[in-house]
């Protein structure tokens, strides 16, 4: 294979709307509040794009170096694991992404303070901790909790934050949104790789608590998001009644909540990865044009 295409596997380009999901929510409703700050929203973006690049490169890098990964893999492709690209070179690679963060990140932190800065720095540091040392968070099983937080609400409310530099209840609640079904996405990989992970001592949710755990966490994360647009209108002064036909991304998650449900450590579950993903982008673009209008 050609070099970019085995860089861009190491990307896994699914799990990228992950990224973009909380800042086009954010701008959404920044837009809404005082207007989109454009640098701002973009350096997000671009910020958000590079923890997930450096935290894929790293899973890829550690997983492997861990013994998490073997030829018993039933998941996509690991260039490491499968020798396609050097592991010192992928190590070079996630550094790199942590590294070039600073660059939107130090502009993050003028226009929006230290605060900013800290969660910026957490945010590396817990992309780079996910998957290595002893105290590994994937190995812990608070992998889950990790995504929800960086990928939900830290995401979210920060790019709100940067933009508008006020918070509200809404922001937070609509954070959830991108978070659960980023989580969602996690809970099918562990769900994937219940039985490899335990022999390697990865101690995913999926591991401690078994298969139907992390279906019901699949279920809850799927409706839990789509319920989110109906709390924000309900408990929350903001009222942008359009945003609530993200809730009907519930529909689209049916097939996926029915072959969750049916299969078990099995690699039929990586498609389900790329159909998760596209339903955390169809809510996010229904809710974020909904709340516009």
């Amino acid at each position: 294979m050609k070099t970019w295409k085995l860089w861009l596997m190491a990307s896994r380009p699914k799990t990228l709307g992950a990224a973009v999901a909380p800042v086009m929510v954010a701008t959404a409703m920044a837009w809404k509040t005082s207007g989109v700050a454009w640098w701002a929203m973009l350096s997000c973006l671009v910020g958000s794009l590079l923890l997930q690049l450096g935290t894929n490169f790293a899973n890829d890098y550690f997983d492997f170096v861990q013994g998490a990964d073997t030829h018993n893999r039933l998941g996509p492709t690991r260039v490491t694991q499968a020798g396609l690209i050097a592991p010192e070179t992928v190590r070079k690679a996630f550094i790199l992404m942590f590294a070039l963060v600073a660059i939107p990140g130090l502009y993050l932190s003028y226009v929006g303070g230290w605060p900013v800065f800290i969660l910026g720095c957490l945010s590396v540091f817990s992309g780079v901790l996910y998957t290595a040392g002893p105290f590994a968070l994937a190995y812990l099983g608070l992998g889950d909790l990790f995504v929800l937080v960086f990928f939900g609400i830290v995401a979210t409310v920060g790019t709100y934050y940067v933009q508008t530099l006020q918070l509200n209840s809404a922001i937070f609640l609509a954070a959830l949104g991108p978070g659960l079904f980023s989580t969602a996405i996690l809970a099918v990989n562990n769900l994937r790789d219940r039985l490899t992970d335990a022999e390697s001592n990865k101690r995913t949710l999926a591991v401690r608590f078994g298969a139907d755990f992390v279906r019901m966490e699949y279920f809850l994360c799927c409706l839990g998001a789509c319920l989110i647009p109906w709390l924000i209108f309900y408990f929350t002064p903001e009222k942008h009644p359009y945003s609530l036909a993200a809730s009907f991304t519930f529909i689209l998650c049916i097939p996926n909540l029915l072959k969750v449900f049916r299969l078990d450590a099995d690699p039929a579950l990586n498609p389900l990865l790329g159909e998760t993903g596209k339903c955390l982008l169809i809510y996010s673009l229904l809710f974020s044009i909904g709340w516009m209008l």
